[in-house]
């Protein structure tokens, strides 16, 4: 891809944020993109939200899981931006029409005392830069098409990476504990979707344990000049399915010990 189609495939997606219609498959209009390409658009997203005011508070990732990796035929985790308009209040309510086919995940969240930066961090280095962990629910969103009418093709993980990893907003439940205070592999979540549980996982299912997510995130961003920032949150990556919230939809997150985390859909 040329620079002037990461522009305007960026420009679309943010077109398709604005008003809620979907773009079809970056990976259908440009059978040649890779994942530079896809990292490109996301950044060109990165840099137009920054000038309409946002600011960066954060970042996801993505694709933790060996089977979601199987899926979409890739073995590394993917990463998207948190942005200071995704936040929502523990127990708060979405309005209709803010998200187009929202989802929510369960995860564990690091929010950072000390920047940690290259290509040498280790888990150490991330226990030593937590502040604290926390129960959090991830909103995801598409604007991309999920599968293309004419083709059936499904979406491919270059698709996932252009529209911001899918990321859309970030819930934090307000327990607070010491990343070195307990085994976040042993950290699970029964999650309920109005009052039914949907899905139950456990940290591990995040490349074994979610502070190596972390490790993988720092390193990755050293490798563009990147560091994740004090005060900054990281999203370490799901431990359940995606789970659909159709307007109406409760959702509620029982960490145990943990603590829990919830919202709702207008």
């Amino acid at each position: 891809m040329k620079p002037e189609d990461h522009a305007r495939a960026s420009a679309d997606l943010l077109e398709a944020e604005r008003t809620g219609r979907q773009i079809g498959l970056l990976t259908r209009r440009y059978p040649e993109m890779d994942m530079d390409d896809a990292y490109a658009i996301q950044n060109a997203i990165r840099q137009a939200k920054l000038e309409q005011g946002r600011r960066v508070i954060g970042w996801k990732i993505g694709l933790t899981s060996r089977a979601m990796q199987s899926a979409l035929g890739i073995d590394i985790p993917d990463s998207g931006v948190l942005f200071d308009d995704m936040v929502f209040d523990n127990g708060a309510t979405v309005p209709a029409g803010r998200f187009i086919q929202p989802r929510v995940e369960a995860e564990i969240a690091f929010v950072m005392g000390d920047a940690i930066c290259g290509t040498d961090i280790t888990r150490e280095h991330v226990l030593g830069a937590t502040d604290y962990v926390s129960p959090a629910l991830e909103i995801l969103d598409t604007r991309i098409l999920r599968r293309d009418a004419e083709t059936g093709q499904f979406r491919k993980v270059f698709d996932t990476i252009s529209d911001n990893a899918a990321n859309a907003g970030i819930v934090l439940g307000s327990m607070r504990h010491k990343a070195d205070s307990i085994d976040l592999r042993w950290v699970g979540a029964i999650t309920s979707r109005n009052g039914e549980v949907e899905e139950t996982g456990l940290g591990a299912g995040v490349l074994n344990d979610p502070l190596h997510s972390v490790v993988w995130l720092a390193r990755r961003m050293a490798r563009y000049g990147q560091n994740i920032m004090p005060g900054q949150f990281v999203l370490s990556g799901s431990f359940i399915r995606p789970i659909e919230c159709i307007p109406g939809t409760r959702i509620h997150a029982d960490f145990g010990r943990f603590g829990d985390v919830g919202i709702s859909f207008d």
